[in-house]
Parts: C-alpha cells; sequence; structure tokens
C-alpha cells in the first residue's frame, strides 16, 4: 500500500500536531503500522477499509506467533486503535474495526520514585540565593512534604498555608479539601519564599493570593513548574524519570516504608478508594519479611 492509500502523512501530522506526541512514539506507531501493512501484503489486502475483525485477530495469533512480549503486542493494538480512530474521524471510514479487539491485560505498573538521596540532590541544586530559587526550593519542599497534585500547588493560594499550626489546606478533585501536616524544612523554606522572594515576584499584579507567582508576578502554570523539575533534574545530573507527581509518589512510598497507616496516607494523598492508595505499597521483601516474623504469631520460632 502507498502512503496515499492509507493517509499516512496526515496521521503523524494528527499525533504530532492534535495528540503531541514525542517523535520516539511517532516513530513507534509507525513502526507498528508498517507490520501491519506487511501481514496486509501477505493476505492480498491493499486498503484499511478492508481489514475487519477476524484480519485483526489473525494479526494477534501473528503476533503470539512470534512469542512477542504482551507489552509490545498491546503497543501495537494501541497504535492500530488510533490510526483507525483517525481514519473514521477524518470520514475516511465509516466503521472501527478495532473497538472490539482485546488487549492483552498487563499487570499495573508501579509508579516511578525517587529515593531519599534523589530527593535532596534535586532540592540542594536549587540556587536560593534568587527569588525565583527560593520559590522554587519553597515548592519543590511543599511537594514532597504534603504529597501535592502539580494542579494543587498551581492553585495554592497564601491563605491555604496554616503556618502557625503547621498545616496546609488542600483543595483536591472536585474542590474536596483535606488538611496536611507541613514539616519542618517545608515551612522554614516556605518563610523564606514568603518573607524574601514573593514580594519581589509580585510586579503590582492582583493575584488573587496565588501562591507560586512566575517571573511575570501571575501564576505558575503546570508547564511552567515541568519546565523548572527538567532543568532542575539536568543540573544536578540527576539521570531518572523525574516529573512533578514523581515528588507525591515518594512522598507515599516513603511514608508506607517507614511505617505510616495505609489509611493516614490515603487521607493526605485526597484518594476517594483506598484500593488507589494500595499501589505505594511495594514495598522491599526484606521490609515485609520484617513485619512478619515481627507480628505473625505463626512466624516466630520457638526458641
Amino acid at each position: 500500500m502507498s502512503s496515499s492509500e492509507h493517509f499516512l502523512q496526515d496521521f503523524l501530522n494528527y499525533l504530532r500536531i492534535e495528540r503531541n506526541l514525542a517523535k520516539n512514539t511517532q516513530a513507534a506507531y509507525l513502526e507498528d503500522l508498517e507490520d501491519f501493512w506487511q501481514f496486509l501484503d501477505s493476505l492480498k489486502i491493499n486498503s484499511p477499509g478492508k481489514v475487519d475483525h477476524k484480519i485483526l485477530t489473525d494479526y494477534a495469533r501473528v503476533l503470539k506467533k512470534r512469542k512477542m512480549a504482551e507489552t509490545s503486542v498491546a503497543r501495537h493494538f494501541s497504535s492500530l486503535r488510533a490510526y483507525y480512530k483517525f481514519l473514521v474521524m477524518e470520514g475516511h471510514l465509516s466503521e472501527d474495526p478495532t473497538q472490539f479487539l482485546d488487549s492483552p491485560k498487563l499487570p499495573a505498573s508501579l509508579p516511578k520514585i525517587l529515593n531519599f538521596e534523589d530527593i535532596e540532590l534535586l532540592l540542594d541544586a536549587i540556587d536560593t540565593e534568587t527569588p525565583l530559587g527560593l520559590r522554587d526550593r519553597a515548592m519543590f519542599e511543599l511537594m514532597y512534604a504534603a504529597g501535592m497534585r502539580v494542579s494543587e500547588v498551581c492553585d495554592m493560594t497564601m491563605e491555604q498555608i496554616l503556618i502557625d499550626d503547621d498545616l496546609i489546606l488542600i483543595r483536591g478533585k472536585g474542590n474536596k479539601e483535606r488538611i496536611v501536616p507541613l514539616g519542618g524544612e517545608a515551612k522554614k523554606w516556605l518563610l523564606e519564599y514568603i518573607e524574601h522572594g514573593r514580594p519581589s515576584l509580585e510586579k503590582g499584579y492582583f493575584n488573587e493570593g496565588i501562591l507560586f507567582l512566575n517571573n511575570k508576578g501571575k501564576q505558575l502554570q503546570r508547564k511552567g513548574i515541568w519546565f523548572i523539575l527538567k532543568k532542575l533534574a539536568e543540573k544536578a545530573d540527576l539521570h531518572k524519570p523525574v516529573s512533578p507527581h514523581t515528588f507525591r509518589h515518594s512522598f507515599a512510598t516513603h511514608l508506607l516504608e517507614g511505617g505510616a497507616d495505609l489509611r493516614i496516607v490515603q487521607e493526605m494523598l485526597g484518594h476517594v478508594d483506598i484500593s488507589t492508595t494500595q499501589i505505594y505499597t511495594h514495598l522491599d521483601s526484606t521490609y515485609l519479611k520484617e513485619v512478619h516474623s515481627s507480628f505473625h504469631p505463626r512466624a516466630r520460632r520457638k526458641q
């Protein structure tokens, strides 16, 4: 099949512009589709519109015979779904043959976390001699101390800092509120920022008391925090995937590893369902064995 027959360039433009996918992800989609088209060529099928559920099921069997990892099979199916969704959306096809295609069930992926040394490495790389540096130190200390979502950080106002009580009021999803302890280091850097950093950033703008401001005196946005953290990881020479959510994952994991009760961590994270919090219980086997041997009545051997 030629590119014009399956609207390849239009699809790539869709991935790049509308889906905003990275170049590597676009390349992976293209590689998966080329493999699928080779399969179609072997069946003498020369149009994506001639593909039905049976052909897709046969293709799934071919992938299985290759002993391909389930994660790779799932990615192939994801590429096909995106491609056919695009064709239907653009009016090139009237029906999507992938709508009943079953992907292999994958184990839930564990959240990416940083150890405490990595956290300190990042925080210590911040230049706190500038107002922006004070802001960044206070912001990331707060994210690690309270397990906040990046949106919660962006929207936080001065009145939510209950500094005398060493607490913060967090407004989460659905505008639900929760109270979380502030912690000594976070309190220290917040006070430094509020007293010596934020006044220099206000620039005379009306900012509705937003806590973290950008260099123009306006509310710091999610993309800004991502960009700051990316540059900070490069400066700290930290060769690990880092995102604002990494601080939230690390907060929860470190608390649980330290022996915190799961229900308390659930409350501090603002999770409605405790099963969402349970993903953080991927503690090392040594710790689990210690707990089991210490508290299970049948685990303790008689001397």
